[in-house]
């Protein structure tokens, strides 16, 4: 019965959920006890909450900020005029204005050193981090921390794997 979903599944996220069914569905057969709470609430991780939430914070300006573009550059469809009414809220600026365009610039800008600043305090964490994670490390096992230093970071480079070979790795798993 697993192979017919196997073979239906599309990507790996598709055959990450219907393995984890499949296990549960056991899990209960026999009687089990199946933790499912890091599932449910989305995987807890190393990155602290203020970090994700400035990260989306800063998604949210790029996408506000790509949008006034858009207005700027002559769109009007509702949905641009909305969102740039809503980015106007609380403030005496109206549409029909004519200096419309240079507040649209100074909104923009305004976001803009808000993304940095928030990008800058993002960047300065993970620099303390870094460095507070090398001093501990230096402490217990400086070996260790030299062969870290000296291996390059990689990440993602080289070229992508074939689909065809991945849809094959995974389901010989």
């Amino acid at each position: 019965m697993l192979v017919t979903y196997l073979e239906a599944s599309r990507d790996l996220c598709d055959t990450d959920s219907i393995l984890f069914g499949a296990a549960l569905a056991v899990c209960r057969i026999i009687g089990a006890k199946l933790s499912t709470a890091g599932r449910a609430t989305g995987q807890s991780s190393a990155i602290p909450a203020w970090r994700i939430r400035i990260e989306e914070r800063i998604a949210k300006a790029r996408a506000l900020i790509g949008r006034l573009i858009c207005f700027r550059s002559g769109n009007t469809r509702p949905r641009i005029v909305r969102t740039v009414r809503m980015a106007f809220a609380g403030t005496n600026v109206s549409l029909s204005q004519p200096d419309i365009m240079q507040k649209l610039t100074e909104r923009i800008d305004d976001l803009k050193q808000r993304i940095a600043a928030w990008g800058k305090r993002i960047r300065r964490y993970t620099e303390r981090s870094t460095r507070f994670n090398q001093n501990r490390l230096f402490q217990s096992d400086q070996k260790r921390l030299y062969k870290s230093l000296e291996r390059p970071i990689v990440s993602g480079t080289g070229p992508a794997p074939n689909q065809a070979d991945m849809v094959a790795f995974w389901r010989s798993l």
